[in-house]
């Protein structure tokens, strides 16, 4: 599957090199909703809500309302995965909130899949210099996704596992990484950071793992039409 990606911040479409240097502003989230509108599922992350820094809240509920949509960002109560989930949200992605300082946060998994149930969950485990970083990217822990990623599965029907190193960077990502990944759960998987051509758009759907999109499309690099019916072909 691909999953064309919402980020939100100050109200506004953003896409970011590396979490930090925004690269591009677009107005309108609604008019990035009609652009998508020929995929099953979209990814809209509050990057405000993730990084501390305020919330879009308004915009996020919005969208889910209109959409089948994966929202994240700033998710740290089982009341708030409920809200999301009771306002038309299709999954819940936990990051920053699935950990702490000495590792998993089991006692608020525990909580957000007895609300939700494990099905509406996806677990960001987005990783820089190969360990999983949090609160927007900005800091790091000592867990290596693919150590701790089976121990997840209790809490989560999938993972969303972002290459922080190429995101953003029109580079391309790292398919051996996520090659690893796929060795180690029978999760879905849907892959993030990086990503800029069909080639590794196709790599990542023989290992049964769903492409998350963003820069490569917003900048042209990647056309809608071309993904669409590539995403067609595969009945998703």
């Amino acid at each position: 599957m691909i999953i064309p990606c919402i980020d939100l911040m100050g109200g506004k479409v953003v896409q970011l090199v590396q979490g930090r240097d925004k690269a591009l502003e677009i107005d309108s989230a609604q008019t990035m909703l009609d652009r998508f509108s020929a995929f099953p599922q979209i990814q809209v992350i509050d990057l405000d809500a993730a990084k501390g820094t305020g919330s879009n809240n308004g915009l996020v509920e919005d969208l889910a309302r209109k959409a089948t949509c994966r929202v994240g960002g700033g998710v740290r109560t089982a009341e708030r995965a409920s809200e999301l989930v009771r306002l038309g949200a299709h999954r819940v992605i936990l990051g920053t909130s699935a950990f702490h300082k000495a590792g998993i946060n089991r006692p608020l998994l525990r909580e957000i899949a007895a609300r939700v149930t494990p099905a509406r969950i996806v677990i960001a485990l987005d990783s820089k210099d190969g360990r999983i970083v949090v609160k927007g990217w900005q800091e790091s822990t000592e867990l290596e996704a693919a150590r701790v990623i089976g121990e997840l599965e209790p809490y989560c029907s999938g993972f969303l596992c972002t290459y922080v190193d190429k995101e953003g960077m029109m580079q391309g990502t790292d398919l051996e990484w996520f090659r690893g990944l796929r060795a180690a759960t029978s999760h879905e998987i849907t892959a993030a950071g990086g990503i800029t051509t069909l080639e590794e758009i196709r790599a990542l759907h023989a290992m049964n793992i769903h492409a998350a999109l963003g820069m490569a499309i917003y900048t042209g690099r990647l056309h809608l039409g071309e993904l669409a019916a590539l995403s067609a072909g595969w009945g998703a």
